[in-house]
């Protein structure tokens, strides 16, 4: 993260999660003929559904797992994808609406993708306004204050439901790999403060004193932000869902979509679901059903987990309050400490699987020995740490790292949330919320929203998204800071 100007396009470039595009310059600038290629490639080799078990820590606290649908049934709304946005989307839609008949359809079981895989952080504004300038401070204050307020609804939504999803509102903080950075930081959050913006400037002594290491020269701090538990969180949408009448199929998976005036959804084992509306809630996976195949990158992500450690351990560490943070590279490290004293670890080197596959890659177990290498540089006393618990998930990147939401297809009875580029934990139910009004005939209150009814920019097909992916994987590996 460069704390920088997103007007300045010099600037822009840097932003950590910026290689996407660089990987859609790499992948546009071709011959006529590998463009030729590219508008083929998805015909000639369709993309593969693979399903893999959700295997994180958070899994374990998955609410159980419902039946599959049997037999054909008709809807008001289908919704596929039971991860938070969708949950969140019915339980929002059901709950203005009680007549409407709604289904959810779930391929494995609630929570099984990147709702229930994270890094549980819970972040204001979204990956490209996070800690940056877009020109117009009234427009991020208004993000920000939306994103704020969307924390605040879970807090409560966890209270009616009696469902502790160990939502902390610590704040988190940016930590800056380097001095330069750190002057950076600095002089964003006094311009941030005069507008208004509650940030914070740690300096190397401060985050020492909070955190426990000493790793890095600065930080911005945001007091609004915080972390949660994922595999809860989902569990209390859940719960919320089926308490206002939800039905909810699990180990459902939707294989083919046909459009129309109303929807007709055929799942693997021969059973239909006819509506008039449908809800993509498929994130990283939407590809699969012939759909935003250009509009995001699904790569993976990595994250281990400790097993639980003494107060004693904790008190030497000096991570004397619950707040987590990521740092400032490109591809990004994320820390957090959960209630019972476990700290986790991810991000770092990502990894694209060529045409959008979701078989986890063979460099998984270098990847987790990376994190096991950063948390000792980070925590000298952690050195040598064993991982209780790891696993790897998709994240949906966009080129321009911004999310979308709103409405498509040619009845306009279609309607998604993709991009949430890791702000998915807060943004997921926001969008599910949005989706709601948008059905509902709310649509106004949202136009000045700059990401709805949206499509990122361009992906290109294969054989071009593998190239440039990769071309702008080993550039930014090349550049980034090298830690001592």
């Amino acid at each position: 993260m460069s704390f920088s100007d997103r007007s300045d396009p010099l600037k822009l470039a840097t932003n950590r999660r910026g290689f996407l595009k660089t990987a859609a310059a790499a992948g546009v600038a071709t011959t006529a003929t590998a463009a030729s290629i590219n508008a083929v490639f998805p015909v000639l080799v369709p993309e593969k559904m693979t399903i893999e078990t959700n295997r994180s820590h958070w899994a374990s606290f998955l609410p159980g797992q419902n039946p599959a649908l049997q037999r054909d049934i008709a809807a008001e709304i289908a919704v596929v994808g039971g991860g938070l946005t969708g949950l969140s989307a019915a339980y929002y839609l059901k709950e203005r609406n009680a007549k409407a008949r709604i289904v959810l359809l779930e391929a494995a079981r609630c929570g099984n993708g990147a709702s229930g895989r994270n890094g549980a952080m819970l972040l204001t504004s979204t990956e490209e306004s996070y800690m940056e300038w877009s020109g117009d401070p009234v427009l991020d204050q208004r993000i920000y204050d939306l994103t704020v307020d969307n924390a605040r609804r879970l807090r409560e939504l966890t209270e009616r439901f009696n469902c502790d999803a160990e939502i902390e509102v610590n704040g988190a903080l940016q930590m800056c790999n380097t001095e330069e950075l750190a002057g950076q930081a600095k002089q964003y959050v006094e311009k941030a403060r005069r507008a208004g913006f509650p940030f914070e400037y740690w300096d190397r002594k401060k985050i020492a004193e909070i955190i426990g290491t000493a790793a890095y020269p600065g930080a911005a701090y945001d007091p609004n932000s915080g972390q949660a538990h994922p595999g809860k969180l989902v569990g209390m949408f859940k719960t919320a869902a089926e308490s206002v009448g939800i039905e909810i199929y699990e180990g459902t998976t939707v294989v083919h979509v046909e459009e129309g005036e109303h929807v007709s959804l055929l799942t693997a084992n021969g059973s239909t679901v006819r509506a008039r509306i449908l809800i993509l809630a498929t994130n990283a996976y939407s590809s699969k059903l012939g759909y935003l195949r250009n509009a995001t990158t699904p790569v993976f992500d990595y994250v281990a987990m400790t097993a639980p450690l003494s107060e004693a351990r904790i008190a030497e560490i000096g991570w004397r309050k619950r707040i987590p943070f990521n740092d400032s590279r490109r591809e990004v490290f994320y820390l957090g400490l959960t209630k019972d004293n476990r700290i986790h670890i991810g991000g770092g080197p990502v990894d694209y699987v060529f045409n959008n596959g979701l078989e986890e890659p063979l460099l998984r177990e270098k990847r987790f020995a990376r994190l096991g290498q950063e948390l000792g540089r980070i925590f000298p006393g952690l050195a040598g740490e064993r991982f209780e618990t790891s696993w790897s998930g998709l994240v949906d990147m966009s080129v321009d790292q911004m999310p979308a939401v709103g409405q498509m297809g040619k009845h306009g009875n279609l309607f998604y949330g993709i991009g949430f580029s890791g702000h998915g934990l807060n943004l997921t139910s926001l969008f599910g919320r949005i989706i709601a009004d948008l059905i509902g005939g709310r649509s106004q209150e949202w136009s000045w929203f700059p990401y709805l009814n949206r499509m990122p920019p361009y992906t290109p097909n294969e054989p071009l998204r593998w190239i440039g992916v990769q071309a702008a994987l080993g550039y930014y590996r090349l550049i980034d800071p090298k830690q001592p």
